[in-house]
């Protein structure tokens, strides 16, 4: 029996204004991301697939009826980027957004720097879902990278991004189930460390957020005291142990805070080159520097 296919665009036109009735931020983007979903096809070969089968329509309109209940997006597609790898997400695990990207770019800028006959040792905190340890991982397979995580739930995540990671091909790396704030972490690695990045919990409590982090992300993974930076603050002195002279250091943070952060990185003297670094909106999103040598 032959099956009438049906136009795909009126389907996403449609799948637009009910996600901007339902004020998600990115409608288009969204909708045509979860075309690509359904389709199995990249977003931008949209255009290539003018039409779609009743039942592929219909999946397309659930999943977009979950959207505008302001479900994730990357809970309903499983899967968010992080440089040139795609990591499994869901329930349970910090979604990494695009604006780490940023972060991302200055490490591997950093771990540039280093000679080329030097293994890099590279320190995740807070790593969540894997997201900077194993697209940096991706990116330099010659680096030694540790990635830390507390929260049970995100360190599953992790695990099971690393073991597809490691299937495909990437040098693994070495997951720690450790809380980030205590003294005695990584002492191994005391002085010998090129690279600390870190997303830790930085939102100030109380602070509103759109459903898709208040009633999605792991508040662990969220809230950190009253102006954001009591983990900022708990880890800053391990960061100062672990790395070697002239390795570089980054850290995100909320957009209230960077000033603040930049400021705790150079009280004691102890870091040099501290760079306040914005978003692509401008707003400021990550503190660089480097451990001087003393």
């Amino acid at each position: 029996m032959t099956v009438t296919r049906v136009a795909l665009r009126p389907a996403i036109n449609d799948a637009v204004e009910t996600l901007r009735a339902a004020g998600v931020h990115s409608p288009q983007s969204d909708a045509e991301h979860l075309a690509a979903h359904v389709l199995g096809v990249e977003r931008t070969r949209l255009l290539m697939t003018p039409l779609i089968a009743p039942s592929a329509l219909a999946e397309y309109r659930a999943l977009v009826a979950r959207r505008a209940s302001r479900i994730p997006l990357q809970h309903l597609t499983g899967t968010a980027a992080m440089g040139d790898i795609e990591l499994a997400v869901g329930p349970g695990v910090f979604i990494p957004r695009p604006e780490t990207e940023l972060l991302f770019a200055w490490a591997l800028a950093q771990l540039e720097t280093l000679p080329h006959d030097h293994t890099p040792v590279v320190v995740d905190l807070c790593t969540g879902s894997g997201a900077l340890a194993l697209a940096i991982a991706h990116a330099r397979p010659d680096a030694d990278v540790h990635a830390v995580e507390l929260d049970p739930a995100a360190l599953e995540w992790a695990r099971r991004n690393a073991d597809r990671c490691r299937a495909d091909g990437d040098t693994p790396i070495t997951l720690h189930a450790a809380d980030v704030t205590d003294p005695a972490l990584l002492t191994e690695l005391d002085g010998r460390v090129d690279l600390v990045v870190a997303n830790p919990p930085y939102i100030p409590d109380g602070a509103e957020l759109d459903p898709e982090v208040a009633d999605h992300d792991p508040h662990m993974a969220l809230f950190s005291g009253s102006d954001g930076l009591d983990v900022i603050r708990a880890i800053i002195p391990t960061i100062t142990r672990l790395l070697r002279p002239t390795g570089g250091v980054a850290v995100e943070h909320d957009d209230s805070n960077g000033s603040d952060l930049a400021a705790m990185l150079g009280k004691n003297g102890d870091f040099i080159d501290i760079v306040e670094h914005p978003d692509l909106a401008g707003k400021p999103r990550f503190v660089a520097a480097i451990r001087a040598q003393r």
